[in-house]
């Protein structure tokens, strides 16, 4: 009981840090997509590497790499999963290497040979950044996940 309280606290502030991340002022300035091998769920949590690519109109591709990690109810197998979101920054235009940081937000998802979830971020430098996903989650296995997310991302080739 005590368990789910803490999990029910921990959804609750992610959705208000989501709130208050992407606020009317924030500006659509290109999408992050990014790609992940398989994970393991051990129950109260998972962690997966990804690689990232941020496409905008205004400048070459800039990679960057990452860990998702996911705290809550994450149980089974997954092979491979593709995720992409857009990324709302408070100007127009942002420059390579400045969504490198922290991120974090609410995770749920399900998976049974090809299935999908949503991920919605805030973070990056001062929380200004906020990723809301621009197509589901696909992956191939067995996993259900409900819980907390973070994503770090780093800047690089």
């Amino acid at each position: 009981m005590l368990r789910s309280s803490a999990i029910g606290l921990a959804l609750a502030g992610a959705l208000g840090l989501i709130a208050t991340g992407a606020s009317a002022q924030s500006v659509h300035v290109g999408v992050l997509e990014c790609r992940g091998i398989g994970t393991t769920g051990f129950i109260i949590g998972s962690v997966q590497d990804i690689e990232c690519v941020f496409r905008t109109s205004y400048m070459p591709p800039v990679r960057y790499h990452g860990v998702v990690r996911k705290w809550g109810l994450d149980v089974g197998v997954t092979e491979a999963s593709v995720l992409a979101w857009g990324v709302l920054a408070p100007t127009d235009r942002i420059g390579p290497g400045d969504l490198a940081g922290t991120y974090t937000g609410v995770s749920a998802g399900a998976a049974v040979v090809v299935g999908a979830g949503a991920n919605a971020l805030v973070g990056g430098s001062g929380n200004t950044f906020a990723l809301q996903p621009v197509s589901v989650e696909g992956q191939t296995g067995i996993n259900v996940t409900l819980g907390v997310a973070s994503l770090e991302l780093r800047y690089g080739p």
